[in-house]
């Protein structure tokens, strides 16, 4: 058993914009705060633009080394002396000198795996439109020439150039455990080289915001929450609704689509197009909460790998069945034709019939299946069984560290 005094400094990179993987960072950082010395060392993405950002060329050194950042970390490794690292991400400011200066100062690392990184260039293996396998085995061509970093083919290129440069290092050998949200994030990570002993699977656990016995209105909307980008499924969204509203008429029942990103323009035009169709803009806070309580189900018509899906906790929280894709770890959180429906990922058709299936259920057993949605999270979203599967992972690491 670790004793609480043991010290984790735990690392990130924070994005430009906020999304599920900060969330799940700060949910792990309150967590362990309660059990452990949790120290923190940060990086940010913001110090890359604007007026005092570092040149362009300046820049494209760092995402190989960035020598401001390991001595940011080393003197965090100092100042906490940790017994483990516990990493998410550190790309680009913290760049691959934090696997070297963990090394250099023999402090393990735990590497938790939010994306594909460091097998990726972009993150999620996804770019204009297509999934970039051939990144598993190191081939970084598609991502490159589909401009998966930025938008930019140069950068991209360059942060492909950063990740062969680490591979070959030798400065991974600094990750002792890796911990990965779903099986299927782990079988990737197996697939791209990783020895399948050091990777454990612990999906998130959930702080719920709603109890047990609540009972919750369903005003008959679907909800689509999340970025408006084109890997989360917009626009095969968009064309279920449109076979929805053809096949049902006025009886349609509405998509209401929260969330911002490249995709506003396209859903804002399905929305003045359609009456049908309503989009709320980002919500987040009572709004989204508000949002999610009175829905008939939510929807995550996913293209890419989804590595886990929050959202889908979100839904079981409120008893909300869930519609998504047979896409990454939303296939271990949905079972089909219990707490949701999954459909091939893609197929605008089969979504559209299988929301228009669901409208002929009756009450009674939409409410049944979000209960069953809500006995899984409660089962799979416990903090004492994550609490307790962290620990022996931990324990794991510093032993064999």
């Amino acid at each position: 058993m670790l004793a609480k005094d043991t010290t984790i400094l735990q690392t990130f990179n924070y994005y430009l914009q906020r999304g599920g993987e900060e969330d799940s960072v700060e949910r792990i950082r309150e967590q362990l705060s309660g059990h452990y010395d949790l120290q923190s060392c940060s990086f940010n993405s913001s110090r890359w633009i604007g007026d005092h950002a570092p040149s362009v060329f300046t820049q494209a050194m760092m995402v190989f080394y960035n020598r401001e950042s390991a001595r940011t970390l080393a003197a965090g490794i100092e100042e906490h002396r940790p017994d483990v690292i516990l990493l998410h991400n550190p790309y680009p400011v913290g760049s691959p000198s934090v696997y070297h200066t963990a090394l250099k100062h023999r402090v393990p690392v735990l590497q938790y795996i939010h994306n594909f990184r460091p097998f990726s260039v972009g993150g999620p293996l996804w770019a204009r439109g297509k999934l970039c396998r051939d990144s598993l085995q190191g081939n970084y061509w598609s991502e490159v020439r589909h401009a998966a970093w930025q938008n930019s083919v140069v950068k991209s290129a360059i942060f492909a150039a950063a990740l062969k440069f680490l591979h070959r290092s030798g400065w991974l050998r600094a990750i002792k455990g890796w911990i990965a949200i779903s099986n299927f994030m782990r079988m990737k990570f197996i697939e791209a080289g990783i020895d399948e002993s050091s990777i454990d699977v612990l999906g998130h656990f959930w702080n719920f915001q709603t109890a047990q016995n609540d009972v919750f209105p369903d005003e008959g909307y679907y909800l689509f929450l999340g970025r408006l980008v084109e890997e989360k499924g917009v626009g095969v969204l968009l064309e279920a609704w449109k076979h929805v509203c053809d096949e049902s008429g006025a009886d349609a029942p509405e998509l209401w689509i929260g969330g911002s990103g490249p995709m506003e323009a396209a859903v804002e035009e399905a929305a003045s197009g359609n009456d049908k169709v309503r989009y709320l803009g980002f919500i987040d806070g009572r709004e989204k909460r508000t949002a999610i309580r009175n829905c008939r189900a939510m929807i995550a018509p996913s293209t890419w790998w989804e590595p886990l899906g929050l959202v889908t906790y979100e839904a079981y929280d409120y008893k909300k069945p869930m519609f998504a894709a047979a896409s990454g770890g939303l296939e271990e959180t949905v079972e089909h034709g219990t707490t949701g429906f999954l459909h091939e990922a893609g197929d605008a058709r089969a979504l559209a019939g299988q929301v228009q299936s669901f409208q002929s259920f009756s009450s009674a057993d939409r409410l049944e299946m979000g209960k069953c949605g809500r006995e899984w999270l409660e089962q799979h979203g416990s903090r004492t069984r994550w609490q307790e599967e962290f620990d022996s992972i931990l324990e794991k690491v510093m032993t064999s560290a």
